[in-house]
């Protein structure tokens, strides 16, 4: 297909399409295609951030490395420029429309699916503020995340949320390496039933960030979110929700909790959004024995 004849289409899928739908669109062309390529996935036990820069760039995009200079690398981040002939930007230019906004809505989530294919701890970030034709190229990143790491925060939280004479919960909030807000629950000690540890957590993301839409960030939280909290990670637009124990094994523990899990409250909701459980498992369960 001709570049002209892309950015026709492109330009139809967007005046034509919801954003949600053309997003879970994309995703599920993306998922598709690694489904089809499993031995390109396959391979080392830790892939690296230049692994899912080929994968994503050279094997499934099929583009010029001369068109993504790689600007920083290290075992743990690969930096890149991306100045390749675009679609998008061009069917934005003939809409009207902020690649700042169509992007984030449509080709973020869509871009970490098919890179958590390879490996969920690697997470692609875009600087919003060096994107195409705000700049002359688009900034853009792949980082690994340690799960492991960022629950060891959360259980600090947990643990002081005990301290305080609260329920021992914690939650931390990450974009990239970068931890945004860490907090845990304090319903007890304020006098307030909604105040959970995830709710503090992206309220003060939020705070942090200035903005309601935390998509590229991801939820640590050292047990699984209840209904309500899921929910609020839904209208935040969250990438991911990483936890320790799951609702099921603490009320198999005798702690009071809502029978709904987080992956459901997501497949009922306008949002793509990742679920990993089981992350430093034991020890959070501790908390609620």
């Amino acid at each position: 297909m001709t570049f002209e004849r892309r950015v026709e289409r492109q330009i139809a899928d967007l005046r034509e399409r919801r954003w949600p739908d053309l997003e879970r669109a994309v995703t599920a062309r993306r998922l598709a295609w690694a489904d089809a390529h499993r031995q390109r996935l396959a391979g080392a036990s830790a892939p690296t951030p230049r692994q899912a820069f080929d994968l994503l760039f050279f094997d499934y995009m099929g583009l010029d490395a001369r068109d993504l200079p790689v600007v920083a690398e290290s075992a743990d981040e690969i930096v890149w420029e991306s100045r390749n002939p675009c679609p998008t930007v061009e069917a934005c230019r003939a809409l009207g429309l902020d690649t700042r906004r169509v992007c984030r809505a449509v080709y973020e989530k869509s871009t970490q699916a098919l890179i958590s294919r390879l490996d969920p701890a690697l997470r692609f970030l875009r600087d919003y503020a060096r994107i195409r034709p705000h700049a002359d190229h688009c900034r853009e990143r792949v980082v690994r995340v340690d799960f492991e790491t960022l629950m060891g925060m959360a259980l600090e939280e947990a643990h002081t949320s005990r301290r305080e004479g609260n329920k021992g919960y914690g939650a931390v909030i990450a974009l990239g390496r970068e931890v945004v807000a860490k907090a845990h629950d304090t319903a007890a000690t304020e006098g307030d039933p909604s105040l959970h540890a995830e709710v503090n957590a992206i309220r003060a993301s939020v705070r942090r960030l200035g903005e309601t839409d935390l998509s590229g960030c991801i939820l640590v939280s050292t047990c699984e979110p209840c209904p309500m909290c899921a929910s609020l990670a839904v209208w935040a637009n969250l990438s991911a929700i990483v936890f320790g124990a799951s609702i099921e094994e603490t009320m198999a523990l005798g702690r009071t909790r809502i029978d709904l899990g987080c992956e459901e409250i997501i497949a009922k909701s306008p949002v793509i959004m990742e679920v990993i459980g089981g992350v430093r498992a034991e020890e959070c369960l501790a908390l609620y024995a």
